[in-house]
């Protein structure tokens, strides 16, 4: 019964989440394995989704803790009860909310790791360096030094990469239409080397990697179409595993393993450093909440700090 109940619960959620909040499929999916495992803890204690208290909600991240679930990992499922208790008191299922002044784990701010400005231009000068035994080689070699040029440069998820359109890109204005979480859409500016490295694309590899193959001439050799922005051999779509694998592959030359998630949060520490606000970056990166952005608080006061005891007369030591 306790199951049934607890289905009832989490189903209803998903919708919500899915139809009035508009999140993505991945997002839903995650939501859906943090509050299973939580209604799994619940059921084993007799109790159901919509009966659970605080001390349940406390219980459960100290069982986490206790089998060496990270701290980020942690603040995560307790950021997915919080919207399913916020979501069943609006709906007046519930009387209180458990998770209600339960402090999140400080290890959920711990600063997102990123790669030195050096290891940077490493990785996005690799693609030029790797040789292939195929025809399409530059093409690749251009394709992939685009995508590296964007992921680093706007910030975009690898996601919002894999399903950026023609349409998306507005090359003659210098920026791209970025659609993000929930569908919610942002304008990402795009700095020179980004939009030579993107024109180039267009210009000399994308059309080849459009063709199906076959020689010259043949039906067989004329391109396809394709409304995406990057694609794969054939004119078919990239997956994110693809884009995951090239990033691999590309920050191999730095001798750093970097991921496509790096390479966004290496863009957003290095305007924080360089002297970019807090509210800015929010806004590049597409973050709902300023406190999401907030993990780079201290990479700006550290600059804060430079700045005052370069300038202040009162900073300097006599």
């Amino acid at each position: 019964m306790a199951s049934e109940a607890n289905s009832r619960v989490l189903s209803g959620f998903l919708d919500y989440l899915r139809i009035e909040k508009g999140l993505a499929k991945l997002s839903i999916s995650a939501y859906t394995t943090d509050i299973t495992q939580f209604a799994g803890f619940l059921e084993r204690r007799k109790r159901t989704l919509l009966t659970a208290r605080r001390s349940d909600v406390r219980e459960f991240i100290q069982q986490l803790f206790a089998n060496s679930v990270d701290g980020r990992s942690v603040g995560r499922k307790l950021s997915a009860l919080r919207h399913l208790y916020r979501y069943l008191l609006l709906d007046k299922r519930i009387d209180h909310d458990p998770t209600l002044n339960i402090e999140s784990p400080r290890q959920w701010k711990v600063l997102p790791k990123s790669l030195a400005r050096d290891e940077i231009e490493k990785t996005l000068t690799a693609p030029a360096a790797r040789n292939a035994d195929r025809h399409d080689s530059a093409a690749l070699a251009l394709r992939d030094r685009a995508m590296l040029e964007l992921l680093y440069a706007g910030a975009v998820r690898v996601s919002e990469l894999a399903n950026a359109t023609l349409e998306d890109l507005k090359l003659e204005t210098g920026y791209m239409l970025v659609r993000g979480k929930g569908d919610k859409e942002r304008i990402v500016p795009l700095g020179k080397p980004a939009q030579d490295a993107l024109t180039a694309y267009l210009s000399q590899g994308r059309l080849t990697l459009l063709k199906p193959g076959g020689k010259k001439g043949t039906a067989a050799a004329l391109p396809r179409s394709s409304p995406f922005l990057f694609i794969a051999r054939g004119g078919r779509k990239l997956t994110r595993q693809r884009i995951w694998q090239m990033v691999g592959e590309a920050s191999a030359a730095s001798g750093r393993h970097a991921s496509p998630h790096m390479l966004r949060h290496s863009c957003a520490t290095h305007m924080v450093e360089n002297g970019a606000d807090l509210r800015t970056v929010q806004t590049i990166l597409g973050h709902a909440d300023i406190s999401t952005t907030q993990v780079y608080t201290h990479l700006a006061l550290d600059r804060l700090r430079s700045v005052y005891q370069k300038h202040h007369p009162r900073a300097k030591a006599r």
